[in-house]
């Protein structure tokens, strides 16, 4: 299978470059997997598209404010670090930029004590493929602290407008720290939204997966089959785990809200393959491309993604190939809004 053959044109215009003020105020393209049926509604319409006894899975991750600007201490030349995933203690691994430049020992700082001090310090203890470094931090005091004063939110590259409200990049239900993105289709949700589903019967559980390397990564290989996903921390818990059973049992759907949701149930479904789902955390690298069987996810609430990438590839193994793209062309042609603060797609 050739990654090429994910790809569709999309005009630049229609890539978001700002969150809507009102959340749950997008639009939403529904597509039937078996059919290829499309539909085009608002998204508070989900309402009536899930049922009662059906589950609804949200990832519960919170982004971490974790680009940080600085300067090579040597030089005074700027340097900037993209947090991905804390290693041990204050070593972590980070995104580099230039990467080039920062060699073994190279020291970074950031931010100001008002001595002429930095209040953060990070050395260069390991250098990785595609500019990946690993740093240990220096500081006084606390680094979660340090890290919300002196970070600036990783929006993806392809957002060239500045945030200027941080929450607008977390869920409204964020809860543990540790992504490196959002979870995005989650964006759309508000608390008085969710409790119109839990009113109308439908049940909401969480599982977390930090967001990590992968989301900032090109795919880089011809053959899909020969991509190899970076891994990242996921937690099902023990009352996420009996809901599903019970969701399962009642004839209910499991509807994962993103790709990092349905990636975290697969996860967990491989795990227990007789179905008798328990609790479970570690690190997972599933890859889900067309050909992979589902076997806890029913149906998916999922943006709209890049060309030829692998979130593209999740969509079309639950859907079909041939369904997405068609899915695709309609909503570049019905001008929907793209990729992280865009529109929103129900799979079922």
């Amino acid at each position: 299978m050739n990654v090429d053959d994910f790809d569709f044109e999309l005009p630049e215009k229609l890539i978001a470059q700002t969150p809507l003020l009102e959340r749950t105020a997008s639009r939403l393209l529904s597509l039937d997997k078996h059919s290829g049926t499309i539909g085009h509604h608002r998204f508070t319409d989900l309402a009536d598209m899930l049922h009662p006894g059906d589950t609804l899975i949200l990832n519960d991750t919170r982004v971490l404010p974790a680009r940080l600007l600085g300067v090579k201490a040597d030089t005074g030349a700027k340097a900037e670090l993209l947090l991905l995933k804390q290693l041990e203690g204050d070593c972590w691994e980070t995104l580099a930029k230039p990467a080039k430049r920062l060699k073994l020992g190279a020291e970074l700082a950031f931010g100001d004590d008002g001595t002429g001090k930095p209040l953060l310090r990070a050395i260069v203890r390991g250098e990785g493929d595609m500019g990946s470094r690993e740093v240990e931090f220096r500081y006084e005091g606390i680094f979660q602290e340090l890290l919300d004063r002196l970070g600036e939110m990783p929006l993806p590259p392809y957002i060239k407008e500045r945030l200027d409200d941080r929450e607008r990049y977390q869920t409204v239900y964020a809860k543990h720290e540790g992504s490196a993105a959002a979870p995005t289709a989650g964006l759309h949700f508000t608390e008085p939204f969710l409790e119109q589903l839990r009113a109308k019967g439908i049940d909401i559980a969480y599982v977390t997966l930090h967001v990590g390397l992968g989301t900032f990564r090109p795919m880089s290989v011809e053959r899909v089959e020969d991509h190899t996903m970076h891994a990242e921390y996921y937690e099902l818990s023990d009352a996420t785990a009996l809901l599903l059973k019970q969701t399962k049992a009642r004839g209910g759907r499991v509807v994962a809200v993103g790709t990092t949701s349905a990636r975290t149930l697969e996860t967990a479904a491989s795990r227990f393959p007789t179905g008798d789902i328990q609790a479970c955390s570690g690190w997972t690298d599933i890859f889900l491309f067309p050909g992979y069987s589902f076997k806890l996810v029913d149906a998916l609430l999922t943006n709209f993604h890049l060309p030829k990438s692998t979130l593209v590839m999740l969509v079309s193994a639950l859907a079909g190939r041939d369904n997405v793209l068609k899915a695709y062309r309609e909503a570049v042609e019905k001008e929907y809004r793209f990729f992280s603060f865009g529109d929103a797609m129900f799979i079922y």
